[in-house]
């Protein structure tokens, strides 16, 4: 189909209160031009549907006028039997992946139905129908209906017209092995000079919960390995740094042990380290305080003494902020920082990848996460959405804010597509990328310079977005 390049702020709307078709009815349709798309959206009441079992049913929204038409993304309920004849790795052999399928018994009662399709010029005057077809074995059609939702369509002359580029979005490479990892602090008390961890200890209880959370959290799930466990323990500056050095050592150790002795793992997978006096966290806490005499403090941390010395220095200065950070700070500088590492299966069926994304998004992949959005219509809130947790799960990632950028752009949202595009990289994709976000904003000239440069760097796309700025400007002085 001819792609357009015209969008409307404006949207063109026309209402029906209700349709009905054997056992689905329709409330709060509405079918409006949205730029260069046609939207449709309602209810899709299925409560009283029934389906045998050897019976498919298709809801499919369409747009017609005279010999022209053009379906929207169906809804298929399938029996038993027809669920598995007609479904093949995760997508419909009837209508394909943009269809929504269900098996009869897990079918919702109600759909919030949301379709698009590119505008064209005979949709003009167009009637939305939403036509019920039944199906048997081997793709037979056994009975079909229709309804009207909405008749003769027409858009307003009212809009203020921009110009909208095609998107090009790029497919992330495949990770070889999925590794990941959480982490957290866990601050374990110890009576005085001791390095045996008492679980029922003032709060030693919720802080070692926390630890055994992290790893159960991994632990148990069936798709997750576990390869690294690391603990590293801190103490605090008051007292001698060869003192320090000892406790911070045991009482890591002792934590190891506490760990082992629950999950017994490999002793290779565990590891542990230990820094005597945490001076960078003591630094971290002056920074962002207020405390009395800060910058000197801090000149102290920043010297060259060595560690006993800086501590004796802060103490005998000024002892007041002294009491102060061993009494407030002090205690949190004894902590245990624990890392899991591990890594997650490779998932390809693209229905368990969905079931993910609702309950663990940071087990996917960027190509996983990319395969699902290319099972929903572009420009579809379902599409959005994806390239949405995409850039959040993988926040720095090139490839992920330039898919979110695009997404973003095809919602108008253009504060998101910029933010995105300063963290897409310099790939020829991302340079196309922006020249597709100035020419939006109606900055031509810089779109023409990011226009060429793509164009010259392999973007096919680039000279026919070239020639619609052209196009459009001419059509709109």
């Amino acid at each position: 189909m001819k792609r357009f390049i015209f969008a409307l702020t404006a949207l063109a709307t026309a209402f029906t209160a209700s349709a009905d078709v054997e056992g689905v009815k329709t409330q709060n349709v509405r079918l409006e031009r949205n730029g260069n798309y046609m939207v449709v959206d309602m209810d899709v009441d299925m409560s009283q549907l029934k389906v045998k079992s050897n019976r498919a049913v298709l809801i499919t929204p369409a747009i017609v006028n005279g010999k022209d038409s053009l379906n929207f993304s169906s809804i298929g309920v399938y029996g038993r039997k027809r669920y598995y004849y007609y479904m093949r790795d995760g997508k419909s052999t009837l209508t394909g992946k943009t269809e929504r399928s269900y098996r009869k018994a897990k079918r919702p009662d109600t759909v919030d139905y949301h379709s698009i399709l590119p505008y064209q010029e005979w949709m003009e005057g167009s009637h939305l129908v939403l036509n019920r077809s039944l199906y048997g074995c081997c793709n037979a059609k056994v009975g079909e209906q229709s309804a009207a939702l909405v008749n003769n369509y027409q858009t307003p002359t009212t809009e203020k017209v921009y110009f909208m580029p095609t998107f090009v979005y790029m497919r992330p490479h495949a990770e070889g092995v999925k590794s990941r990892e959480i982490k957290g602090s866990a601050y374990i008390d110890f009576p005085v000079n001791q390095i045996v961890i008492y679980p029922e200890y003032r709060n030693n209880s919720a802080e070692l919960d926390k630890i055994l959370a992290t790893i159960n959290s991994v632990r148990e799930d069936k798709d997750v390995t576990i390869t690294s466990l690391s603990i590293k323990g801190y103490a605090s500056p008051e007292g001698t740094y060869q003192h320090n050095t000892y406790l911070a050592k045991e009482r890591t150790a002792a934590l190891k042990s506490y760990v082992q002795n629950l999950y017994h793992f490999d002793a290779a997978i565990v590891s542990t380290n230990f820094e005597s006096e945490d001076w960078m966290g003591l630094r971290k806490w002056v920074v962002e305080s207020n405390i009395a005499n800060k910058q000197a403090i801090l000149d102290i941390i920043d010297s060259e003494r060595d560690p006993d010395r800086k501590d004796w220095k802060i103490r005998t200065t000024y002892p007041e902020q002294y009491d102060y950070l061993l009494k407030h700070v002090y205690p949190a500088l004894r902590h245990s920082d624990y890392k899991v590492e591990y890594t997650v299966r490779s998932y390809s069926d693209v229905n368990e990848i969905k079931q993910i994304l609702a309950t663990s998004p940071q087990k996917l992949s960027l190509e996983e996460l990319y395969l699902v959005a290319n099972t929903y219509e572009s420009g579809s809130d379902e599409h959005h959405e994806v390239f949405e947790v995409a850039v959040r799960m993988f926040p720095n990632d090139e490839i992920a804010n330039l898919n979110a950028a695009n997404s973003a752009m095809q919602k108008r949202d253009m504060d998101s597509a910029k933010r995105y595009l300063s963290r897409a990289g310099n790939s020829p994709e991302a340079i196309y990328a922006r020249g597709a976000y100035s020419a939006m904003v109606e900055d031509y000239a810089t779109a023409r310079t990011l226009l060429k440069q793509a164009e010259a760097a392999g973007i096919a796309q680039a000279t026919e977005t070239l020639k619609a700025i052209d196009t459009f400007v001419s059509n709109n002085k």
